[in-house]
């Protein structure tokens, strides 16, 4: 009779253990952090990147063919299906043609509706100092360590700027807004972000 070595599991225990070993880790590393602190949103995929750059294409193209909307003061940013829209039009009417056209946009999940109406017609002189304001707010955004910039999109009219994209957190949300409300030429705010999930 052999007499197993003390302290060295037989080796039908083996799988066994290594199975409750997998299990308490899978436990562990689904567990929220204690330290209060958020986890991090999902992350997007490769497809999902793809779906959602098919979705953009489709959403402008449906856009630029609708006669009733003028799409090019329109921004369209889209993360996993849902489809953020921005930007000034001329009239209430065409903001609801604009959400009636991208609801209607294969790929779309969800429409968050960001557009405004224009205060007035623009002169060439308050389009050059809104385009020199977006692009002061870019570049403090680019300088900002803590926020991803790349995801977040900047239009000015008439020297209010809208911000809208998607951040990491809602401290990224209240840190692009500070940005964009110190920035020279900035009269206001309108932060159209959203924390990504």
């Amino acid at each position: 009779m052999k007499i197993p070595t003390p302290g060295r599991p037989r080796g039908r225990a083996l799988p066994w253990l290594a199975a409750a070993a997998a299990a308490a880790l899978l436990m562990a590393c689904s567990k929220a952090p204690e330290d209060g602190l958020p986890l991090p949103p999902p992350p997007v995929t490769l497809g999902d990147q793809v779906d959602d750059t098919v979705t953009t294409a489709s959403v402008k193209s449906a856009l630029l063919a609708d006669p009733d909307v003028k799409s090019l003061d329109l921004q369209v940013e889209t993360r996993k299906g849902r489809v953020q829209l921005s930007g000034y039009v001329d009239n209430a009417a065409q903001i609801d043609r604009a959400l009636a056209v991208v609801r209607g946009v294969s790929g779309v999940s969800e429409v968050e509706n960001g557009l405004s109406v224009k205060g007035g017609e623009a002169t060439m002189g308050s389009r050059i100092d809104d385009t020199a304001v977006t692009a002061r707010v870019k570049t403090a955004l680019l300088a900002d360590d803590d926020i991803k910039s790349l995801d977040i999109s900047v239009l000015t009219v008439e020297g209010s700027v809208q911000l809208t994209g998607f951040v990491n957190s809602a401290a990224q949300v209240q840190r692009a807004e500070a940005l964009a409300a110190s920035t020279e030429g900035a009269r206001s705010v309108k932060n159209g972000l959203t924390v990504k999930r």
